[in-house]
């Protein structure tokens, strides 16, 4: 029998979640893992011109420590989602997080810029393994209801949040210790989670085999698609290997499509995709993080090179970010979700994006920061909070228990993708412009680059739009269906 069947075959009356009678504290050790998983996505940023003195890192290499981390948590993230679902959620959580410590303590050790790169690839494969693990424990751990609507508005809302706090962390760390300690800080955070562990049940495991056939193609497809964009962004479109990865990451994808359509167990069980809203909440994650991840590039850029902040000043300034961040996951989100169809919410979130980045536009080389920056971070924030709330919801819900791993995998891979995809594209487009205005002062030209970027992260926004409107569903659903239905649609 495939996955499929026994999906459709699952009674009418699905057994509820197991739980341990501590909830809340299953919640607390699953979004601080998620937190630290997402916030390593960003938190190198400010301490890369550390890192390059220290190390001797050139622009390429340098490059490599940022590339090398999205590369295996997104290339990787459906496999670990699988893994999880066959041999065990929490056991596979943990080997994630043992991993990811292992090589926070090798990159924190680093004494070469190839020593600190493999060090990162290896700590995006644990958190791979790690990150959609925790949302499917989640998951499984809170009753359908408001109970998993907040708890997965939470966790959703780690997914943004993560990225200021890496940031404003990072310049912290970078300023007043060493670079180093943006390795070193995962550890104590790591090990606490680990120990946590214990209040998490492990659920139901599916019977079968991991698709090894579509691990490797997934893994290496979207990987030569990263690698591509980010070298077109530096060599252009024309250069050959930019076109060889082009090509690789084209006949890898189409060969996972493939491969997904003949393996009786595969990675991405049939019925996750069968749903019109999970596929609509996939590509709304994909784009928000494609426009998210280079709306903290450039804003970082626009801070160290046209106003010349600190990197601890630089993170401190991405606190409303956080703030907006904040208020949508504790409570805005959730309450939103309980009166409103999640159509809604996420339109309603959208559009707050796009008016944040649209005024994020109108930052200049010499304007005070109150009139643009901090106030645009703080709707920004609000927004993009909103949207992450109502997309995790939709994601997981529908699908069956023991399909939970996979769905997460794949919301998951949505986001860091997008995101490595996002600001490549967005970069190259930047840089482009700044080229153009060059003849004007270098703080201008700058500054002309970002607010374009700007406004090209608002038009993805816009496309997410599109996107919530025409798939999202219009009504609230039925209490049933707010967490595992029987069957996935």
């Amino acid at each position: 029998m495939s996955l499929q069947d026994r999906t459709q075959a699952v009674p009418e009356a699905a057994a509820p979640p197991q739980q341990d009678g501590r909830p809340g504290l299953a919640l607390l050790v699953i979004a601080a893992a998620q937190l630290m998983l997402v916030l390593d996505n960003t938190i190198v940023a400010v301490a890369l011109p550390s890192m390059q003195s220290a190390l001797g890192l050139g622009e390429s290499g340098l490059g490599w420590v940022v590339t090398a981390y999205a590369l295996a948590f997104g290339g990787l993230l459906l496999a670990g989602g699988r893994a999880g679902d066959l041999f065990g959620r929490r056991r596979v959580f943990r080997t994630g997080l043992v991993l990811f410590t292992a090589a926070s303590l090798l990159g924190g050790l680093a004494r070469s810029g190839e020593l600190l790169i493999a060090a990162r690839a290896i700590q995006g494969a644990g958190a791979a393994i790690a990150a959609p693990t925790a949302l499917s424990l989640l998951a499984t751990s809170f009753p359908a209801g408001p109970a998993r609507t907040k708890a997965l508005g939470v966790y959703g809302a780690m997914g943004g949040l993560g990225s200021v706090v890496g940031l404003l962390l990072g310049g912290a760390l970078t300023e007043y210790l060493s670079w180093r300690w943006v390795m070193f800080v995962n550890i104590p955070i790591a090990l606490a989670v680990l120990f946590g562990t214990g209040v998490l049940v492990e659920s139901e495991r599916e019977r079968g085999r991991v698709d090894v056939p579509g691990a490797l193609t997934a893994t290496l497809g979207f990987g030569s698609l990263v690698y591509a964009v980010n070298r077109a962004g530096d060599k252009g479109f024309g250069d050959g290997v930019t076109l060889i990865g082009l090509g690789a990451a084209l006949a890898l994808i189409l060969a996972f499509v493939l491969v997904q359509r003949a393996s009786r167990t595969p990675m991405i069980p049939r019925g996750v995709l069968a749903d019109r809203s999970r596929v609509g909440a996939n590509l709304i994650m994909f784009l928000v993080g494609a426009g998210m991840l280079a709306t903290f590039y450039f804003l970082t850029l626009y801070m160290q090179l046209v106003k010349g902040y600190a990197p601890m000043v630089t993170g401190v300034a991405y606190l409303p970010f956080a703030l907006g961040m904040g208020i949508a996951a504790g409570g805005l989100g959730p309450q939103l979700l309980a009166r409103l169809p999640e159509r809604d919410v996420t339109a309603l979130g959208l559009l707050t994006g796009t008016a944040g980045m649209v005024w994020f536009s109108f930052v200049e080389p010499g304007q005070n920061p109150w009139a643009a920056l901090l106030p645009a971070q703080l709707v920004a924030g609000l927004g993009l909070g909103t949207v992450f709330v109502a997309v995790t919801v939709v994601s997981v819900r529908g699908v069956a228990p023991q399909a939970t791993g996979a769905a997460s995998g794949l919301v998951n891979t949505a986001q860091q993708i997008g995101g490595a995809l996002g600001l490549a594209a967005l970069a190259a487009a930047a840089t482009a412009v700044t080229h153009h205005e060059l003849p004007d002062s270098v703080p201008h030209a700058l500054t002309t680059g970002y607010s374009y970027g700007f406004l090209l992260g608002g038009g993805l926004y816009l496309l997410a739009l599109v996107v919530a409107l025409a798939t999202l569903p219009g009504t609230r659903p039925r209490q049933q269906d707010a967490g595992h239905p029987p069957a996935a649609r």
